[in-house]
């Protein structure tokens, strides 16, 4: 079997090397997912001191990643975009959308569970 010459050969503690290398890139130059982070924690913090079951206040936390998720996901794209082109190309355009679409979409979900689950959870549907 051959491998490729740009992929290295897999090694837990490098690739999570690469994670965290990511990760703090991003938070250093996105100011969109310093944002989504702080949406993270403070509806965090919401979610656990809300007098709800312990299971009510997973589900809110957990959907709190969702937008986090999806705007790491919208900064590989825009990357990707600007590495292959820095003119105008409707084609760029339209891929810097669909990653701004992915996390518009993101926080509706979240809005929506978390609507749905205080619903319930407070008894008012």
């Amino acid at each position: 079997m051959s491998q490729k010459l740009n992929k290295p050969k897999h090694n837990l503690f490098r690739n999570g090397g690469y994670a965290v290398e990511g990760l703090l890139d991003v938070i250093k130059n996105e100011t969109s997912f310093k944002w989504q982070l702080l949406m993270l924690f403070g509806f965090g913090i919401v979610a656990w001191v809300l007098p709800v079951s312990f299971a009510v206040a997973s589900i809110l936390s957990i959907s709190l990643f969702l937008p986090v998720l999806t705007e790491i996901i919208n900064s590989a794209i825009e990357r990707v975009v600007d590495l292959v082109t820095s003119d105008y190309h409707i084609l760029a355009k339209q891929a810097k959308d669909v990653g701004a679409t992915i996390v518009l979409l993101s926080l509706i979900v979240t809005t929506l569970i978390w609507v749905a689950t205080l619903l319930v959870a407070f008894k008012i549907v």
